[in-house]
């Protein structure tokens, strides 16, 4: 594909992507504001790309997401039927949305999930609001699939993290919120997490996605949510307890027991090595190494 514009390409994905496909369009809320539909069809249709990779969406961490649902349920909806519908006006044929394994079962019947589990039940309370806008964006790449023959499809990663992430303490995911909080820290010490320290993620290295995203641009032609995930999977604890023995400190570390969030959202990659062949994910402790020297090193 000779011209592929992503949408939220300023973002923390989408300027990580921009170092490996240089020669992608990368658009941001200055050049089009997603939000007002009018924006959106004329920019579809002065650039006429070839391609769409969806990435824009008002995203943050377990806090934002329980004091903020109705604005991440607005913004993301006009968000996601925008691009989609003046995408399909406009003629473009290819769209690849990234969806969040958030929208999937807060609780689901086996670990880890598959494809066939994404609408088995209700998303988290914790981030309802996100997660279902997630799933409509799922469910439109579907059905203008099924109506029209669009080529349009979704996949979707978890948790994501690395170098450009997004450090403030009120927005931002775990591994770099806790970045933040541990680069602070002195040589020992005591540090209070939130909630039990028990619940399991699959943290992706952001470089990983972004030598698979035109892997999927190119081969992921069917309308099944495709999970992006590696294997490992970790307990809070267990990632603090990793980033602070490879730096060093000697921190004794507590949980206050509160706003533990979804116990545990591990997806199966089976369909995806399936698609692209076999892939080498970066171990988180090599991962969060390499983020937490970005962090220092640039903040």
């Amino acid at each position: 594909m000779t011209k592929v514009l992503v949408t939220g390409g300023s973002g923390f994905l989408g300027s990580r992507l921009s170092k490996q496909k240089p020669d992608w369009m990368y658009l941001s809320s200055k050049d089009c504001d997603l939000t007002d539909f009018i924006q959106v069809r004329e920019l579809f249709n002065d650039i006429k790309p070839d391609a769409i990779l969806h990435l824009a969406a008002k995203v943050g961490g377990i806090k934002d997401n329980i004091e903020n649902q109705a604005d991440f349920y607005y913004l993301n909806t006009l968000i996601n039927a925008n691009v989609l519908h003046q995408a399909h006006l406009s003629g473009i044929d290819r769209v690849l949305s990234s969806l969040s394994t958030c929208a999937f079962p807060d609780v689901a019947g086996t670990y880890p999930f598959n494809e066939e589990n994404f609408l088995s039940g209700p998303p988290a309370k914790t981030n309802m609001s996100y997660g279902m806008t997630k799933r409509m964006l799922h469910i439109a790449s579907r059905s203008y699939r099924s109506q029209y023959g669009r080529n349009y499809s979704t996949f979707c990663p978890s948790n994501i993290y690395g170098p450009g992430d997004h450090f403030n303490k009120q927005g931002s995911h775990f591994v770099a919120a806790l970045i933040h909080r541990v680069a602070t820290l002195p040589k020992s010490g005591k540090m209070q997490l939130w909630g039990t320290g028990r619940p399991l993620r699959q943290q992706l290295y952001v470089d990983d996605l972004c030598a698979i995203i035109p892997l999927l641009l190119e081969k992921h032609n069917t309308d099944i949510p495709l999970i992006v995930a590696p294997e490992e999977n970790l307990t809070i604890k267990e990632m603090a307890e990793i980033l602070l023995d490879k730096i060093k400190k000697n921190v004794i570390l507590t949980f206050n027991g509160e706003r533990d969030g979804q116990y545990r959202k591990d997806g199966s990659n089976k369909k995806l090595l399936q698609l692209i062949g076999d892939y080498s994910f970066t171990p988180f402790e090599d991962g969060v190494l390499e983020t937490y020297r970005w962090y220092v090193e640039n903040k």
